[in-house]
């Protein structure tokens, strides 16, 4: 995925300062569901739970608590088969940004 990035962002391939190797976690947000306590505990393998969005609304990517961007998910081309991955669609401005 870093050389997927890279070539998306332009990467010149000159060597990166060491704190731009340091892996970050990004969470991918698909919808949220909210069920009741009684209506969770009845959970059961194969059961269905019901998200707050359709199935082509864009998701949202996260870093901790902040938002990121948002995309599109899709099925990775040159990888796994049903391996998926998200095309950017946009990518969020942040108040530290604008001052």
């Amino acid at each position: 995925m870093e050389e997927t990035l890279a070539q998306a962002t332009g990467g010149s391939g000159k060597t990166a300062h060491p704190l731009q190797r340091i892996p970050i976690e990004i969470t991918v947000s698909v919808g949220t569901a909210k069920p009741l306590v009684s209506d969770l505990l009845k959970l059961t393998e194969n059961a269905v739970l019901p998200l707050d969005k359709r199935v082509d609304e864009p998701v949202e990517l996260y870093v901790g608590d902040r938002l990121i961007a948002r995309g599109e998910l899709q099925e990775w081309e040159g990888g796994e088969p049903g391996q998926l991955a998200v095309r950017l669609t946009e990518v969020a401005v942040q108040q530290d940004d604008l001052v």
